[in-house]
């Protein structure tokens, strides 16, 4: 007979804990096992202390993400100085050859001194602005590597709007390197000067000798400042600090990481002039073969010479403006991301950025973490990470 209630037996298949059973109670699920979460990325590097294949891997994406305003800029920069050189140097080369064909006999020796003097003085016009012009770009990629950091690229512009201010220091401080080097230049050929003129003998030997060792404590002397100074204008641009205080955190951010900065700064500048002579040495073989073939008995005043030798030049040139393009970006975006990856393994500077972009959204104002204050002394006895 069937129950209307649809009454079922004990022991059913569906029913529940007996009377006076012991029911074991109902475990807690458990949260979700938390797995490693990579560090955030992005733009140009993870936010976490680098490696040094990322280093120099980030530094030629610098280039790759932004093109127009790195390389465009770099190499406009490469034409200006290039037609500034030719234009002075040829110039005065010009006007001191005119002088010589025109000078008497007898003041032909004055006039050939002074000559020479007018073609070097006219050197310096664009070795000053080559200086600046390196200053310039190295900073404004810098700028260019730390807002690739954060996920953003900036046109010119908003760069040149970045780095008002830092111009100034920034060249001073090239120009301070660039006097240096040549004081040790100066004081090296005045050893070897002195030995030859003042001495007789083996003494010339000895004094020659001693140039050479001069040469080579000097050269060892400026690859230790390089590297421990390089980071001078990253500080310079993204801390907005003065010279002598960039100088000082440069000094004490490279500190105990010195070989690891020099094996990248060196790596990077041997690779960029490689790169140079391997694009730059087959374009000269080949218009010097044909500069040959076409002028067979030596007259290198033939027309079609001349022609097929001055578009060697310019293709020569123009190649190689191209790769010291690439190469300035390169090389700057490295020294950049060195002093990145030192001030997150000293200061934390990859939670700063962290931070500073979880608040960008809602405060877009708010302050840029390369410049947070941050006092030497607060991070001394921080480990290294």
């Amino acid at each position: 007979m069937t129950d209307p209630n649809d009454w079922a037996a004990p022991g059913g298949a569906d029913d529940g804990p007996r009377w006076g059973e012991r029911v074991a109670p109902e475990s807690a699920p458990l949260p979700p096992q938390a797995g490693w979460t990579p560090p955030a990325k992005p733009g140009l590097v993870p936010l976490r202390p680098l490696t040094f294949g990322e280093i120099l891997g980030a530094s030629f994406q610098v280039f790759r993400r932004n093109p127009r305003t790195t390389f465009g800029t770099a190499l406009l920069a490469q034409v200006v100085v290039a037609i500034v050189t030719a234009g002075a140097v040829g110039a005065a080369t010009f006007a001191a050859f005119d002088r010589i064909e025109s000078a008497r006999p007898s003041d032909l020796e004055t006039v050939t001194s002074g000559a020479i003097a007018l073609i070097l003085l006219s050197a310096l016009v664009p070795a000053a602005l080559s200086l600046v012009v390196s200053s310039v770009l190295q900073g404004l990629f810098v700028l260019e590597t730390s807002r690739q950091i954060r996920g953003e690229r900036l046109r010119l512009g908003g760069l040149l709007a970045l780095a008002r201010g830092r111009i100034g220091a920034l060249i001073g401080w090239s120009a301070l390197v660039a006097l240096a080097t040549i004081v040790a230049l100066a004081v090296v050929a005045a050893i070897v000067t002195l030995g030859v003129v003042i001495g007789t003998g083996p003494s010339i030997g000895i004094g020659i000798g001693a140039g050479l060792l001069a040469g080579l404590g000097a050269t060892a002397l400026g690859v230790w400042l390089t590297v421990r100074l390089c980071l001078v204008p990253s500080t310079l641009m993204l801390e907005r600090t003065t010279l002598r205080t960039a100088v000082a955190r440069s000094w004490s951010l490279v500190r105990g990481d010195f070989w690891r900065t020099f094996g990248i700064v060196a790596l990077v500048f041997v690779m960029i002039q490689v790169a140079a002579q391997v694009v730059a040495t087959p374009f000269s073989i080949l218009f010097a073969l044909l500069g040959g073939t076409l002028a067979p008995t030596g007259d290198t005043l033939d027309p079609t010479s001349l022609v097929v030798t001055g578009i060697g030049y310019l293709l020569t040139i123009l190649v190689t403006s191209v790769v010291t393009a690439i190469g300035s970006v390169v090389q700057a975006a490295s020294v950049g991301l060195v002093y990145v990856d030192r001030r997150m393994r000293l200061e934390g500077l990859d939670l700063e950025l962290a931070r500073s972009m979880d608040e960008h959204a809602s405060d877009p104002t708010g302050l840029d973490p390369f410049r947070t204050p941050s006092d030497a002394h607060d991070h001394a006895g921080a480990s290294p990470r």
